[in-house]
């Protein structure tokens, strides 16, 4: 039998998870699973911010903004790097396969680089987590790393009974009560949290669920040290799971004022029917709540700006997506 990470099933876990999926499913009826081209910008640059921050990152949000742009930026030479290491691996992010330990030392590389010298590296050392001169987690030896990574990764494709919602949350625990990397544990776990959550759900590539955590950092950090006295991550799950429902929601209130322009609605028309013609009656079809009238002119808006090819006249008339709507 495969390695299993202790956790069990709480009633409040079971709770959260009916919740998150209840989110979703308001999301999707009300077509906001594809965030709008700017909110997914600011969505990324408010994550790899919080992120970084955590772990002591001094750049302002309006800082790692000019950094996302291209522009130049006073500040910690460390810093700096850190800002642009985090976009690197954001725009790799999509090509990350999340099951695969060589992606995630190639993601950690990515994030690391310049900034350790066993960047994309198990670490070779054995170490202690302080607090102060108090220890507060102490890893597994260095030797034990490529065997104990290698069942969590066997757990997230070969346990069959569990959803990678909750694959994602326990993940992120493990990873840090394994402590892999020699430094960079806390951002990268953060971000493999997300890798798998959006292989759950496309929609969880739209939430920065980093900035929910830097604004409850203490608890954050005291709940991984009680899954590590009690010996399970089912404690994280429950704070991960909350913190998952509180982003849906944010991003809920946030996309919603932005869905109801010719673009927004064929952006989402694309996921729908990006490759396969299609009629104005399919897309009506798809938009209940538009008239006739509005559906060509969101189709002529497209032709227009290069987004939709069309072939045929009146009846006859079939689109097709020439391109990601953004």
């Amino acid at each position: 039998m495969s390695y299993k990470p202790p956790f069990s099933l709480s009633p409040y876990i079971l709770k959260l998870l009916q919740e998150v999926w209840q989110q979703i499913g308001m999301l999707s009826g009300q077509k906001l699973e594809s965030a709008p081209v700017l909110l997914r910008k600011s969505n990324s640059i408010r994550t790899i911010q919080a992120s970084l921050a955590i772990e002591g990152n001094t750049l302002t949000l309006h800082q790692v903004t000019d950094l996302f742009d291209g522009k130049r930026v006073m500040g910690p030479e460390k810093d700096i790097l850190e800002v642009k290491n985090a976009i690197k691996t954001y725009e790799i992010f999509p090509n990350l396969d999340p099951f695969s330990s060589k992606d995630l030392l190639k993601a950690h590389k990515t994030l690391m680089e310049g900034l350790n010298e066993q960047a994309g590296e198990w670490r070779k050392d054995n170490v202690g987590i302080f607090k102060g001169q108090k220890i507060t987690h102490l890893p597994p030896p260095a030797n034990n790393i490529p065997t104990l990574m290698e069942d969590l990764f066997a757990f997230l494709i070969d346990d069959q009974d569990t959803s990678l919602l909750l694959k994602a949350c326990i993940f992120h625990y493990e990873l840090e009560f394994i402590h892999p990397f020699m430094d960079g544990n806390g951002r990268i776990g953060r971000f493999w949290q997300q890798r798998i959550l959006v292989k759950e759900n496309l929609i969880f590539q739209n939430l920065s669920i980093e900035e929910l955590i830097k604004d409850q950092q203490e608890r954050y950090y005291r709940v991984l040290g009680e899954c590590d006295q009690n010996g399970s991550s089912t404690k994280f799950i429950e704070f991960s799971l909350e913190l998952i429902i509180d982003a849906l929601k944010k991003y809920t209130s946030e996309a919603l004022p932005q869905t109801n322009t010719p673009q927004s609605r064929l952006q989402y028309a694309a996921l729908k029917m990006r490759k396969t013609p299609f009629t104005r009656k399919d897309y009506l079809e798809i938009h209940k709540d538009i008239s006739t009238s509005t559906a060509s002119r969101d189709l002529i808006y497209g032709i227009e700006k290069n987004i939709i090819s069309k072939k045929g006249e009146k009846n006859q008339t079939l689109y097709h997506f020439i391109r990601i709507v953004s």
